[in-house]
């Protein structure tokens, strides 16, 4: 089972750009497929994007479509969210979380909460307007 620890997340202005990072251990984690999630004050959890197993494959909400993107770098056991032109409605706690069925990569299929079966403990977002 692989533990995933997210980093990077702050105060930051509407339209600026901020990457946060997702580190695993344990876990064969480029047989992982990995998402990213988010949960603002008062809401249910949401989807934001996912990452197949090599980085080349990747889905994403249609809310951070074209200012969102994920990659990865297996040799760092590492996610990276790359978020550009801010919204104040982009502020939340952002989750990396692993696909509870790993050698799949079911990149495409996934997006709901319960298809992930390990998290981070989050790191929080917050855009000033």
């Amino acid at each position: 089972q692989v533990q995933l620890v997210e980093s990077g997340g702050g105060l930051v202005q509407a339209g600026s750009s901020l990457t946060i990072s997702c580190a695993a251990s344990g876990g064969t984690f480029n047989r992982y497929t990995i998402g990213w999630l988010r949960q603002a004050p008062g809401q249910e959890r949401e989807f934001v994007a996912v990452v197949g197993w090599n980085g080349a494959n990747a889905k994403y909400a249609d809310s951070v479509k074209g200012r969102f993107s994920v990659s990865r770098d297996n040799a760092k056991s590492t996610v990276y969210l790359h978020m550009n032109s801010l919204k104040s409605e982009d502020t939340a706690v952002y989750y990396c979380a692993a696909d509870r069925r790993p050698y799949t990569n079911r990149w495409s299929f996934i997006s709901n909460i319960t298809d992930f079966g390990s998290w981070g403990e989050g790191t929080q977002i917050t855009v000033s307007s």
